[in-house]
């Protein structure tokens, strides 16, 4: 049977999932460790206002228990990358490949998010630890269990170049907007705080922009039939068989070496950024919305641009200046002073690698995982997106410790210090980009597809 073909108006539909899980995700990697350690000042009341709660002092070596926590949570979460990929490949379920499991788990996925800020809050500093632990380790489960099989749909819904291109900027604008959102956290608990207090309020905000998310994350689940433009066809490879066998696509591994380190670099920018405005620059958490959104607004102009020169100088050549640009951005954010003007001096140059890194990224996964296809004949998408965050998370894990870490005493100094490694090691990806070879992968792609016609 034909099957339906595939449009930008899909595309689109589908890229709506991504805004529910990046904002799930953003809540998480923006505001937990700002409400969970650190202590309040006049101009900032809420920072580390459930500290109290757990653990604060280092537990091994100078690594703190939330920062061990993390870091856990996020090597567990790269373990099951491939296992959930292994599953999707292979499932052979009425509605698809992909499309059950995000039906499934999307609303677990925002109820675990709520638990987050409201769970861990019993008289005993233990018990709250171990709550706090399995919440989190539930919520990377949870994430990784819809995100796999959506990431594969990137692939599998770019059927041709300009799709893949189109649907990895359609979902770098919802992913740019529900990160975005995120930080609105404070701004929307402050709409609560006179009847809920601050605590109260907190927990407000992150159960209404979780519903948010949960209705985004169902959309594409709910109208794309996949059977009606996929294939579908299950791999018949087991799970680390198929992750060994992605790992050893040399083209995938040069790529996955600066991917790797780019995500440790971004990850302690994130997981810094709210310390970074109150505490270097002086401004108040309710500016940082702003502030990201104005990063937004410039970078998302700037998507028709990387969408338009991305075929015609490369995708490899816009990736290796978009990594010098956010070194640029980590150098700024060490050497910065007081004073808001240094919030929005960030947030302009951010924008223009979050244009291109946000987009391009996943289309060189999906060119790979493309040629891949067609040199091997078994369709393995979910293995090449899983191998990639499985890698990438590995990056963010280290990234989580060695920030809680490094910022233990709260100083301005170490702040600073976090900014200075971020910059050395993006520096280092850029360098890393040379060697993948985007011209050969485009030009053995054309060939493999003309003798298939």
């Amino acid at each position: 049977m034909q099957k339906k073909p595939i449009t930008n108006k899909l595309l689109w539909i589908f890229a709506i999932g991504q805004f529910g899980w990046s904002l799930l995700s953003g809540i998480v990697s923006n505001w937990m460790v700002y409400y969970y350690t650190g202590s309040p000042n006049a101009q900032n009341p809420n920072t580390g206002i459930f500290a109290s709660g757990i653990t604060q002092d280092p537990i091994l070596f100078k690594l703190t228990l939330f920062g061990v926590v993390l870091a856990v949570g996020r090597v567990f979460d790269a373990i099951t990358d491939p296992l959930i990929a292994g599953w999707s490949d292979r499932a052979k379920f009425k509605g698809g490949r992909r499309i059950p499991f995000m039906k499934a788990i999307a609303v677990p996925f925002a109820l675990v998010t709520i638990g987050l800020f409201t769970l861990p809050q019993t008289a005993s500093i233990q018990v709250n630890d171990t709550i706090l632990f399995v919440l989190l380790i539930t919520f990377y489960l949870f994430m990784t269990i819809y995100c796999t099989p959506y990431n594969a749909l990137i692939a599998e819904l770019g059927d041709t170049q300009e799709h893949r291109i189109n649907v990895s900027t359609y979902i770098s604008f919802t992913y740019i907007a529900g990160l975005s959102i995120s930080y609105m956290l404070p701004n929307v608990a402050g709409m609560f705080q006179g009847s809920l207090g601050q605590a109260g309020s907190i927990r407000m905000a992150v159960a209404v922009m979780s519903t948010l998310a949960c209705i985004a994350m169902l959309t594409p689940s709910l109208y794309i039939k996949e059977r009606d433009y996929l294939e579908a066809k299950p791999s018949e490879t087991k799970a680390f068989s198929s992750l060994l066998k992605t790992f050893q696509n040399g083209m995938f591994r040069r790529f996955v070496y600066s991917d790797v380190i780019y995500f440790f670099s971004l990850t302690l920018f994130q997981t810094g950024l709210a310390f970074y405005e109150t505490k270097l620059m002086k401004i108040e958490d309710t500016w940082t919305f702003l502030l990201t959104a104005t990063m937004t607004a410039l970078s998302v102009l700037q998507y028709p641009i990387v969408n338009r020169l991305a075929p015609k100088i490369g995708k490899k050549r816009m990736i290796i200046f978009g990594f010098f640009c956010y070194s640029a951005v980590f150098l700024i954010t060490f050497l910065c002073g007081e004073g808001l003007v240094w919030g929005f001096i960030v947030a302009v140059v951010a924008s223009v690698p979050m244009a291109i890194l946000g987009i391009l990224p996943q289309a060189c996964v999906a060119d790979v995982a493309e040629l891949s296809r067609l040199e091997t004949g078994e369709d393995r998408s979910g293995m090449f997106f899983a191998a990639r965050t499985f890698a990438f998370k590995m990056g963010q894990a280290i990234a989580l410790a060695v920030f809680t870490s490094m910022t233990v005493s709260g100083t301005e100094g170490s702040y600073r210090a976090t900014a200075a490694v971020a910059f050395a090691a993006c520096f280092i990806g850029a360098c890393l980009f040379f060697l993948y070879k985007e011209k050969m992968i485009l030009e053995k792609i054309n060939k493999l597809k003309g003798s298939e016609q």
